[in-house]
């Protein structure tokens, strides 16, 4: 019996499944999305998550840690540059997994898309503003809500002055001149 094991060994030895999802994984941080069945997907993920994880931090150990899971310069260079700047402020949870409803045709797996979240546009907002950090600590609470009550005396007290001048600017570019008195001809 398997009690316990976590690890899907996708039907390969130790070897081939580690040359797999380095490969994949180069894969996805150098196309930030591709297609593969949903095991081998949910397997990447477990592998590369930490990967992304340790290219936040951008020290020859790191670099090194990750070239030892990866064994590819392009894809290093290209988790530590680009990559690593746009998942800098993300707790976590960097990969997306889509399950494209289709099967392969030869052994009737099931497909699907793995992508990098932060790559794909068609899921965020545009302006959107980001969300303020929130911690589960009561630690700092205090402190904020003191800040808060500052601030908002001052922004109510703000908004009123804008909206009376915001209004004034368009009254102005609505009214029209006077017109000129049309001389008579004698």
């Amino acid at each position: 019996m398997r009690h316990g094991k976590k690890v899907n060994h996708l039907g390969r030895k130790t070897a081939h499944r580690h040359a797999l999802l380095s490969n994949m994984a180069s894969s996805l941080i150098l196309n930030k999305r591709i297609t593969t069945t949903v095991a081998k997907a949910k397997a990447l993920r477990k592998y590369v998550e930490p990967l992304l994880t340790k290219a936040k931090d951008d020290t020859t150990h790191s670099r090194r840690t990750v070239f030892s899971y990866l064994q590819n310069k392009e894809s290093v260079k290209t988790l530590f540059g680009e990559v690593a700047s746009k998942i800098a402020d993300r707790p976590g949870g960097y990969t997306r997994i889509i399950k494209m409803g289709d099967v392969r045709l030869g052994d009737n797996a099931e497909m699907c898309l793995i992508e990098l979240v932060d790559y794909n546009t068609l899921y965020t907002k545009d302006g959107a503003a980001k969300k303020a950090k929130t911690r589960r600590s009561r630690k700092g609470k205090k402190s904020e809500g003191a800040e808060d009550a500052v601030e908002a005396p001052a922004a109510v007290a703000e908004a009123p002055k804008a909206k009376a001048k915001a209004k004034e600017e368009t009254e102005k570019k609505t009214k029209k001149a006077p017109a000129k008195p049309k001389k008579a001809k004698e």
